[in-house]
């Protein structure tokens, strides 16, 4: 799932409604709080995860170290039996590094990195690595390593884990064997909304040894059906496209 709204992502819409070039938020991005909002949408999704039967709710909470991802995995496991998971933090599942093109709006990249600019748009955002950040390659690499670590160490259980829309995406790409085509195709699609969940269960009949097969995708229902607000904010650091 990714987490809920949070500050940056308000402070980037404002930004690039007024088209400006540079999102006002103060914060280092890992230090990005939850809006108001976003505290809702956690909450609303927590309380969906433990209307699930025994049997089908999360063992194992994995988040990134940000803080709105460690908030909203805070937010959910508020219903759920603490003393029956496993919870950790993981540096591998943290937002996508923006580098020298952190909190800049499109505008703002395109007045102050012309170059670069035009490089990405050549290139494509699967491997275009700004200098002192990632490209999707670089995440889908640590993400390799995440899931040696689920194979090996929880095999078995219900694993949730809580990250970012360029983290979903990634994760998307290595679960489901996508191609770059593909999962860009997705993301052209649509942002992942904030507080969505999109799920895999393994089938032994997928694949040469089974398989996980998707489940969900995006899913908002829980927000929904609580009247609660399903946004789509990009995260703080990454413009448009990114």
């Amino acid at each position: 799932m990714r987490h809920g709204q949070s500050a940056g992502n308000v402070a980037r819409d404002l930004a690039e409604a007024a088209a400006g070039h540079r999102i006002d938020i103060a914060e280092r991005d890992v230090d990005v709080p939850l809006s108001d909002l976003g505290e809702r949408q956690s909450d609303a999704l927590g309380a969906w995860f433990a209307s699930l039967p025994a049997a089908q709710r999360p063992t194992v909470v994995l988040h990134s170290p940000y803080v709105r991802a460690a908030e909203t995995a805070n937010f959910v496991m508020r219903h759920l039996d603490r003393d029956g998971l496993c919870v950790r933090e993981d540096e591998r599942l943290r937002e996508k590094e923006f580098g020298v093109l952190d909190r800049l709006t499109t505008h703002g990249i395109a007045h102050d990195f012309p170059d670069l600019y035009e490089q990405r748009h050549h290139v494509g955002k699967f491997y275009f690595r700004p200098p002192g950040g990632e490209s999707w390659c670089d995440v889908i690499l640590r993400l390799r390593s995440v899931m040696d670590t689920i194979e090996r160490e929880f095999a078995g259980e219900r694993v949730l884990i809580v990250a970012h829309q360029v983290t979903v995406n990634c994760f998307r790409y290595l679960f489901e064997h996508l191609t770059e085509a593909q999962i860009l195709e997705f993301d052209r699609n649509g942002d992942v909304p904030n507080c969505s969940v999109t799920s895999y269960e393994f089938d032994p009949e997928a694949g040469k040894r089974g398989d996980l097969a998707l489940r969900l995708v995006n899913f908002v229902a829980p927000l929904e059906e609580t009247g609660t607000p399903v946004t789509v904010a990009k995260d703080v650091a990454s413009a448009p496209n990114a």
